[in-house]
């Protein structure tokens, strides 16, 4: 009679841990993050001053914001081209460079025109930082610590608007917009160095070309998903956010108290867009309806018509804790349906993605606005929401 021997089981060796040293290289990126991203959106804060100095209306000024956008669009995938052999440590250093000269061209500019010519710059740089940047994580640290480290990147976003703009709003208010602009300088330059000590060298892993963009969206479903996912989030959301202004105050909340307001749906998201490496790496589906579901309620609630400062404050906070989400949950959703070797061409098919959608839905609010009224957008970004939940919860293959 023969018998036959059990199989001696296998232990799993603990999954490596990022180091300090690692989790450094991680904030260098996110400070990038910060300094590029403070640097787009920042104008917002300084519009009237500058449109007074140059002599320009506020909706003409609003090209500075306008103009940036469009150039990252186009800007991501040809930078993921154009540096394919490039060390992306190099790459990252050359673009913090870039925004730091970009910077010094609107502080110092004497017109309209050369400013916005410097603010095409910095449109260069979002997009392209973000489509070297977005996927970065996994080549920094362990698999495991994969989803925090995307977090703590994405943080960058909720930190240039919690604390990026304001500042750069009092300091442009106590010393001048072109004083705001230099301290973008000096950050950029921070930035630089920090990437330079702390980011080890990463050779390129990619062989992108044009042909690798469509090629992508073609065969891959899950690509084609996440473009539907930024699609629907980022339009919905901009559709209504852009407008938050006179929401507010046509429910009754003071001029006042909208920058206020504004700060704590900004804090919300950054403490969202922190916490969300622990969802994203084990419920990643989840994640994503959740976010559409929580803002589409906020965007709801709002329409309500809330009236008092308290009642706004909750309903703000409550939007924003799903939109800290949804940059790290989208982010990761491009890294799992790919290989290593395509999450740059990914990450450039989603910045694309996310700017064309701010302009499309900053667009629509606007006609939205005129025609109906504006609670109309906040019940039009909550419908496009509707169809993000119902994916997320249908969705297979490679999420988790």
């Amino acid at each position: 009679m023969t018998t036959l021997e059990r199989p001696t089981p296998v232990v799993s060796a603990p999954a490596e841990r990022a180091t300090a040293k690692q989790w450094l290289a991680v904030a260098a990126v996110a400070l990038g993050v910060f300094v590029v991203m403070t640097s787009e959106v920042l104008p917002v804060g300084l519009l009237t001053p500058i449109g007074s100095e140059l002599g320009v209306s506020p909706g003409t000024a609003g090209l500075m914001v306008t103009v940036p956008g469009l150039v990252a669009a186009i800007a991501a995938p040809l930078s993921v081209v154009f540096t394919r052999r490039l060390d992306r440590r190099l790459v990252l250093i050359g673009l913090a460079v870039l925004v730091a000269g970009a910077n010094i061209g609107a502080a110092t500019a004497t017109g309209f025109g050369p400013l916005l010519a410097a603010r095409v710059l910095v449109g260069i740089s979002i997009g392209a930082f973000w489509a070297v940047a977005g996927g970065i994580a996994l080549r920094l640290v362990p698999e495991r610590d994969v989803p925090r480290a995307t977090a703590a990147i994405y943080g960058g976003i909720g930190a240039a608007t919690v604390l990026g703009v304001p500042l750069g709003t009092l300091i442009g208010d106590e010393f001048g917009w072109r004083a705001a602009l230099w301290s973008l300088v000096g950050l950029a330059a921070l930035a630089m160095a920090a990437i330079a000590l702390l980011v080890p060298k990463l050779p390129s892993n990619t062989t992108v070309s044009f042909a690798s963009l469509p090629n992508l969206v073609r065969r891959n479903k899950s690509v084609r998903l996440g473009l539907v996912f930024t699609f629907l989030i980022v339009t919905g959301h901009f559709i209504a956010y852009t407008f938050i202004s006179p929401i507010l105050q046509s429910n009754g909340i003071a001029a006042s108290q909208v920058s206020l307001l504004l700060l704590a749906f900004g804090a919300a998201a950054l403490v969202a867009t922190v916490a969300s490496g622990a969802l994203i790496g084990r419920h990643l589906r989840l994640t994503l309806a959740a976010l559409g579901i929580v803002m589409a309620v906020g965007m709801a609630l709002l329409a309500f018509a809330v009236g008092d400062l308290f009642s706004a404050t909750a309903v703000l906070m409550l939007w924003g804790l799903g939109y800290g989400l949804v940059s790290p949950a989208v982010q990761t959703w491009f890294m799992k349906s790919v290989e290593p070797g395509e999450v740059e061409v990914a990450t450039s098919l989603n910045t694309v993605m996310f700017n064309l959608s701010i302009a499309a839905g900053s667009f629509a609010g606007g006609l939205a606005v005129d025609e109906a009224g504006t609670s109309s957008v906040l019940w039009i970004g909550a419908l496009l929401l509707v169809p993000v939940v119902v994916l997320a919860l249908r969705s297979r293959g490679a999420q988790a």
